[in-house]
């Protein structure tokens, strides 16, 4: 390796672990998102399904939390650290599929410094595993490319299995490769070869725990996510939330990177055509579908995480293109500055989820999701159900049932009163803790929980409390104590996928 190629790769190492360094600082200090502390809850009842997604958030909080505890840094520290195998699949992609190290090692740094990567590995949710064994999918089959051997096809499957086991987006990888294979002469050999279906059954393999949970649960994780977008419900006002978001999630400069270079590679031509066709199918099949499903229903910016490997890797490779004067200074300009805009937005994004400062302490997109507040209001809800007697705290939504049970003491029994499909693998909890005195935990309503008064001989209100960031109050809610039930306190009716 060359002097120069040598201090790339150097300098390219060192700025990922400092990256990866800045978000385990900011993962310590940041309250966690109601998702987290919901996807926590699974952790601690490890299944091979659950009613929204598949189980491997799940797996990959209890790594962490065995680790460095029930903590916020407990609770996102493996999804951060996975972010290193990512960025070296990313890297070793870009050789394969485009040659140099240089394009190599602004792929990995792209990709690190979206949004989308350094936000969506410290915030788990199941888009964090999903983008990693997305970038291994990429990698395995740059490798299938670029060696011809067949035993990469299992290093597929097994990469595809995991991205399954992330969020059942992933099953789009097989009509991508499928459209890969079918688009470029020199790869239809392997239609006949036994090595990609050998790959398909090692991702059949791994992903079986999740189709036997469903199976003995009504198949309803099948039917909640891919029932999600109906063709009657045409409402296309959700594509023009598309492409905002995704300026933001990719941010500015690598999305025009991104988009210069997917340009490239599908007008001018640049690198080989199997390299070219990969990266389109990889990129184009699930665009497509989101496309599709935001005429119908909304699409979170983070669902297009299985992409981002495809897309940082064009925006890498559109460099390569033989450019005019004009674009050639705007694609070394977004080069320049993607990295150092990058990392500006993830610490001004930070800054104001934790304290608000930079909106004046006004609300924004951060201060619904982002837990500020919530270890001070556990408290106040914890003194209530200690003055009171209370034997068991409920709530009505999963997302603050979630926040409680993370941040009351450990051991406190809380549950939601409705959508028990969500706590299956939890059990049924101690009736004797439903059969005295209950404290109820909701943001304040005019109207009250009439359905309270059909379950309770007494609802007594013994609290208001208020979670703030600074000095904004992000929500006021009503501590109820519940006594006398007149029956079973937990609503047990099925969710609509299973009626």
């Amino acid at each position: 390796m060359a002097d120069t190629d040598a201090r790339i790769v150097r300098n390219t190492a060192l700025l990922i672990l400092a990256l990866v360094g800045l978000r385990l600082v900011a993962a310590a200090f940041t309250p966690i998102t109601f998702d987290e502390a919901y996807y926590w809850m699974w952790s601690k009842n490890l299944a091979g399904g659950y009613y929204d997604h598949p189980p491997m958030v799940a797996y990959v909080i209890r790594a962490g939390t065995m680790i460095a505890g029930d903590t916020e840094l407990g609770v996102r520290l493996v999804s951060i650290l996975l972010a290193l195998p990512m960025s070296y699949a990313i890297y070793r992609s870009a050789a394969i599929l485009f040659g140099g190290v240089r394009i190599a090692a602004t792929s990995a740094v792209l990709l690190n410094v979206t949004l989308l990567a350094s936000v969506g590995t410290l915030i788990v949710t199941p888009d964090a595993p999903l983008l990693v064994a997305s970038s291994f999918v990429l990698f395995f089959l740059a490798k299938v490319l670029e060696t011809g051997r067949g035993v990469w096809w299992l290093a597929v499957g097994a990469a595809v299995g995991a991205a399954l086991l992330s969020k059942y987006t992933a099953m789009f990888f097989g009509a991508a490769i499928l459209i890969w294979l079918a688009s470029v002469p020199e790869l239809r050999r392997w239609f006949l070869s036994p090595w990609p279906y050998l790959g398909g059954l090692v991702a059949l393999a791994l992903f079986a725990p999740v189709i036997l949970w469903n199976a003995d649960h009504q198949w309803v994780s099948f039917a909640k996510q891919l029932g999600r977008a109906k063709i009657e419900d045409f409402r296309p006002v959700f594509i023009a939330e598309l492409i905002p978001t995704q300026i933001a999630f990719a941010t500015p400069l690598v999305f025009i990177l991104g988009a210069i270079g997917l340009h490239a590679l599908t007008w001018q031509r640049v690198g080989a055509l199997a390299s070219r066709v990969l990266i389109a199918a990889m990129f184009w099949t699930i665009v497509a579908y989101f496309v599709w499903h935001s005429l119908h229903a909304r699409v979170e910016a983070n669902w297009f995480a299985p992409v981002y490997p495809p897309f940082v890797v064009a925006a890498a490779a559109a460099s390569l293109a033989p450019w005019g004067p004009r674009a050639r200074r705007l694609v070394d300009f977004c080069l320049r500055w993607a990295a150092p805009a990058g990392i500006v937005m993830f610490a001004a994004l930070i800054v104001q989820a934790n304290t608000g400062w930079l909106s004046g302490y006004r609300r924004d997109a951060t201060v619904r999701s982002v837990g500020v507040g919530w270890r001070e209001l556990a408290a106040g809800i914890e003194a209530e159900r200690a003055r009171h007697g209370a034997t068991c705290v409920l709530a009505q939504d999963y997302g603050t049932t979630g926040w409680l049970a993370f941040y009351l003491p450990r051991g406190t029994c809380v549950l939601q009163r409705t959508q028990r499909i969500r706590w299956v693998n939890m059990g049924e909890p101690d009736p004797k803790l439903l059969a005295g005195k209950l404290l109820y935990v909701d943001e304040l309503r005019g109207g009250g929980h009439p359905v309270l008064n059909d379950l309770f001989a007494k609802v007594t209100q013994v609290a208001q409390l208020q979670r703030k960031r600074g000095p904004l109050v992000v929500e006021t809610y009503g501590i109820d104590l519940l006594e006398g039930a007149k029956g079973d306190v937990l609503d047990r009716s099925p969710p609509p996928e299973a009626r």
